[in-house]
């Protein structure tokens, strides 16, 4: 059963995403913001992937994003961003963050799912 860590700070999305995930048997890990992330990924716990938002208090998505692709025991776990910052600009930052993949809210549940399973492929 594949680990995935959701940091999101919204408590509705978070479910939202979590209920998707768990439907499709993945074990999911909830961080309710960007230093609990942080914590998760920096412990002993590993992970199979790992979906940000990116607006979060304490550290956004796109600075655990960053930490996650340049740490050498991290840097091979697939990271989606899911956010509602939609301009071009936007996406941009985001792979240059190293994400492997950003979706923008709101989505459907198909989306997600196949954008997981194209990270899980790689």
């Amino acid at each position: 059963m594949p680990k995935v860590l959701v940091a999101e700070d919204s408590m509705t999305d978070a479910k939202y995403i979590e209920s998707i995930l768990t439907d499709k048997d993945f074990e999911v890990v909830l961080a309710r913001d960007g230093e609990e992330a942080e914590n998760f990924i920096k412990s002993e716990e590993k992970f199979d992937l790992v979906i940000l938002d990116v607006i979060m208090p304490k550290k956004n998505g796109f600075q655990i994003c960053r930490e996650i692709k340049r740490n050498e025991k991290t840097k091979n776990i697939p990271v989606i961003l899911v956010t509602s910052k939609k301009e071009e600009s936007d996406i941009y930052w985001g792979k240059m963050q190293g994400a492997d993949e950003y979706i923008t809210k709101p989505f459907e549940p198909i989306d997600l799912l196949a954008a997981i399973k194209r990270c899980l492929k790689k």
